[in-house]
């Protein structure tokens, strides 16, 4: 099974940067897909069915912002739109996908960097998704957690730790969400490969040199259940696709 977790900051706009162009070349079995900015009404997904692609989507109630959408040409055996969650699921923030005992859950974490408002609401939602995640996890041991998390978990993970302390997305409440997530049972799937630094999957838009300079944080994962540990193949970042401010996460499990 190869995953990609893809935030496209706007899915019209990632089609005309070349998209579909790049999922001719099979990057992954299964592309999962944050900020889609767009219902499945609003795309022409034939260029996808012609890969052998089936999408499944969760669009946000308010037109052209959030949104979660699923390309994959293994057909998966059961599909939930949301998580329980009231505003989370106005703002289409998560999709599940059962592949046999395996769950996949792409989510799109909420960004505080618009004021306290967001930052306020992003620690809520964090919270929520942490109890649900636990009582999940017992009904499906099996889980894959993937998406835009909007945080940068350790100073490896961003190009200034020193300078963003107090940013969102990095600041403290937000990285010790993380170390207990990780410390709950999951596992972080690039990181148990690649130990490396100054390896990042998000470059602000503001300064465009930044990404040349590989000025950059680490905000998207691929991340696993313990009980997923063993069969983790491959996993790495693809900082040279850029139909975003993103770039694609890819995991690779055994059978």
């Amino acid at each position: 099974m190869r995953i990609i977790s893809y935030n496209v900051n706007g899915i019209r706009a990632a089609i005309k940067k070349g998209l579909v162009e790049w999922l001719q070349t099979n990057p992954a079995d299964i592309i999962c897909l944050q900020e889609t900015k767009a219902t499945q009404e609003d795309v022409d997904c034939k260029p996808f069915h012609a890969l052998g692609y089936q999408d499944y989507w969760f669009s946000a109630q308010k037109k052209g912002y959030s949104g979660v959408a699923v390309f994959t040409k293994i057909k998966p055996d059961h599909i939930e739109l949301g998580n329980g969650h009231g505003k989370s699921d106005e703002e289409g923030r998560v999709i599940q996908l059962d592949f046999g005992t395996t769950r996949l859950i792409n989510a799109y974490f909420p960004s505080g960097t618009s004021g306290d408002e967001r930052q306020q609401y992003k620690y809520e939602w964090l919270d929520e998704c942490f109890t649900w995640l636990e009582k999940l996890k017992k009904k499906h041991p099996q889980l894959i957690l993937c998406g835009d998390y909007n945080i940068a978990h350790q100073e490896i993970d961003i190009h200034d730790p020193k300078g963003n302390k107090n940013s969102s997305g990095f600041q403290p409440a937000e990285r010790e969400w993380m170390t207990k997530l990780f410390e709950s049972g999951w596992i972080d799937t690039f990181r148990k490969i690649h130990p490396e630094p100054h390896q990042y999957s998000w470059w602000s838009q503001r300064f465009p040199s930044v990404r040349l300079q590989n000025k950059g944080w680490r905000i998207d994962y691929i991340n696993v259940t313990t009980a997923l540990e063993k069969k983790i193949k491959d996993a790495y970042l693809l900082p040279m696709i850029k139909h975003s401010d993103h770039c694609p996460v890819y995991l690779e499990l055994k059978k």
